[in-house]
């Protein structure tokens, strides 16, 4: 076990009340008082939203909080008091220190976002292909649009450009179906009727395996017999009543598919455009043929009616989501089929196992094989721009942007992929121990001595008081000197960097009497680099807090420097 992880146990051994002082001690103001957006802003920079269900009984209280305070004068607005803080986040105190002493799946989510930012704006100057020119509604798509979405399995969540404008799932729907499929009626049944094979051959061809079954369910003619085994599963109650109109089709199978879709996305946004599906109905030629085909081969379980099945995989295509609902769904794969913003455990990990392998093998059109050697990870592409991509045990990507290239998956959509794999560690065959030139966010840095001096030093030299924040909370000795002598204390004064001294100063208890091996202070180095206003700061608190042998002369700094010379 790490030295962090040992820190991190004996601060929760010791007792939540214990962390929750603690934490109250870090970031109260001079007033003893807590901004509750700042409290916010911090566990957000960690990944996690106020939105979490894991912060319903804290997000819940603060609101209650603010509605008092805006009837009564008598109280700072957005502030709390101590006994109020340790009220509101005791519910879900849990969370909020798994969150801020970096036990989530990315500790250092920052440094992780900014490579993603990069990776997202290198995208954004793609200008090749076309949105989807033979559907109709999805050749009117905006080819400016560019959305990436991420939530991890801890429900870290992090979103770039156009991520809530929704856009129809297409093929990326049909892992989905067959995920759902598997879990109603097992691998067993589904694969009598489906192969899981890659077909080599173009994703909307006329053609079937050896033992005359589709390919796989990643292609047109696997996706619609599964579209007729996932009917067969999906029951109606008597209670389900959808309302139809004359000449409407019959949506009831449908909005009952969207339902455990919404259950994939953690309740988030999915929907139906009926104008999408009207106009993939009437451009089916090659569908209707497949389904014709697979008829006649006797694809399809005894009972399908091939007209409403064929009806009913337009109407699933024509499922809209956001990349942001999109991301929940691939975090859902990722974490075993348990959604991680909800909890809901949507699907078994068997489903999940069998939809992710034939994802890898076959889920991005005739650029698959490519896909799987360059990215090495489960992924599906749709023509309306999307690309679910899977990272297992760590997180789920949403990418759309409506350009395609030539085998028909989004342009900017795949190069995030295949940047995303050549930063970071997440590649099924890298090497995490071996391959030096990339990051690998999921583990933290070497844990000793020399490289908390650095993490240390490096945060008070850059003036990142959320990572001091972080360190003090982990139990980290906020004295830690490097060779020189030189501590957090020392650099954040010499850089001027004044709510890290105070941090140190009041609620670390750090020594501003340490000197470093050339005999200054922090109150020196201030003073050096003409940083007054903090040099006045350090002299108050030295006067206040005498060393321990009695001794309070504060020599020159001038007197300093010219020994340094002599």
């Amino acid at each position: 076990m790490s030295r962090r992880q040992k820190a991190c146990r004996e601060l929760l051994a010791s007792g939540m009340e214990d962390f929750e002082e603690k934490l109250f001690s870090f970031l109260c103001d001079h007033n003893g008082l807590v901004s509750m957006d700042r409290f916010k802003n911090l566990l957000e920079e960690t990944g996690l939203r106020d939105s979490d269900f894991r912060l319903r009984e804290t997000m819940s209280k603060f609101r209650t909080v603010l509605e008092r305070q805006l009837h009564d004068e008598n109280e700072l607005r957005g502030t709390v008091d101590k006994d109020t803080f340790l009220d509101c986040v005791s519910d879900n105190i849990v969370v909020i220190s798994k969150a801020l002493t970096s036990q989530f799946v990315i500790p250092e989510f920052k440094p992780f976002t900014d490579i993603i930012d990069k990776i997202y704006e290198s995208c954004k100057d793609n200008m090749q292909g076309l949105p989807a020119q033979y559907i109709p509604q999805l050749a009117r798509g905006n080819p400016k649009h560019w959305g990436v979405s991420i939530c991890t399995v801890d429900g870290q969540r992090y979103d770039l450009g156009d991520t809530t404008i929704p856009f129809c799932l297409q093929s990326v729907v049909k892992p989905l179906n067959y995920a759902l499929t598997l879990n109603d009626l097992s691998p067993e049944v589904v694969h009598k009727y489906v192969g899981q094979e890659p077909s080599g051959r173009s994703f909307n061809e006329l053609t079937l395996d050896y033992q005359h079954k589709p390919h796989n369910p990643m292609i047109n003619a696997g996706a619609i017999v599964i579209s007729s085994l996932l009917k067969k599963g999906l029951v109606i109650a008597d209670r389900f009543d959808y309302p139809q109109k004359k000449d409407e089709p019959d949506l009831r199978f449908v909005q009952k598919a969207m339902d455990e879709l919404r259950r994939l996305a953690g309740q988030e946004h999915v929907s139906f455009n009926n104008s999408v599906y009207l106009s993939e109905r009437a451009t089916a030629d090659r569908n209707f043929a497949l389904g014709y085909y697979m008829r006649e081969n006797k694809c399809f379980p005894p009972e399908a009616d091939l007209v409403e099945t064929l009806e009913f995989y337009f109407q699933l295509c024509s499922i809209e989501v956001t990349a942001k609902s999109g991301a929940v769904m691939a975090a859902t794969l990722a974490n075993g089929g348990i959604c991680p913003t909800t909890g809901d455990n949507v699907l078994d990990s068997q489903a999940v196992q069998n939809t992710l392998s034939l994802m890898h093998s076959c889920g991005m059109y005739d650029y698959s094989g490519q896909f799987a050697f360059k990215v090495g990870l489960p992924a599906k592409s749709g023509v309306a721009g999307g690309v679910l991509l899977v990272i297992p045990n760590v997180m789920g990507i949403f990418t759309w942007s409506p350009p395609l290239d030539q085998w028909g998956n989004s342009s900017r959509g795949v190069q995030f992929c295949e940047e995303l794999v050549a930063n970071f560690n997440f590649h099924n065959y890298d090497n995490l121990k071996h391959t030096n030139k990339k990051y690998d966010p999921r583990g933290r840095a070497v844990e000793s001595k020399a490289q908390d001096v650095v993490n240390l030093l490096f945060s008070a030299f850059n003036g990142d008081v959320t990572a001091m924040r972080r360190y003090a909370l982990l139990g980290m000795d906020m004295s830690l000197a490097d060779y020189d002598g030189r501590t957090a204390l020392h650099l954040a004064a010499a850089e001027g960097h004044e709510p890290i001294v105070r941090f140190l100063l009041d609620k670390c208890g750090v020594n501003a009497h340490l000197k470093d091996r050339w005999d200054f202070t922090a109150y020196d180095d201030a003073k050096r680099f003409k940083h007054d206003d903090i040099a006045e700061i350090l002299l108050a608190y030295m006067k206040k807090h005498p060393p321990a042998d009695g001794n309070t002369k504060i020599d020159d700094v001038s007197t300093k420097m010219a020994k340094l010379s002599a």
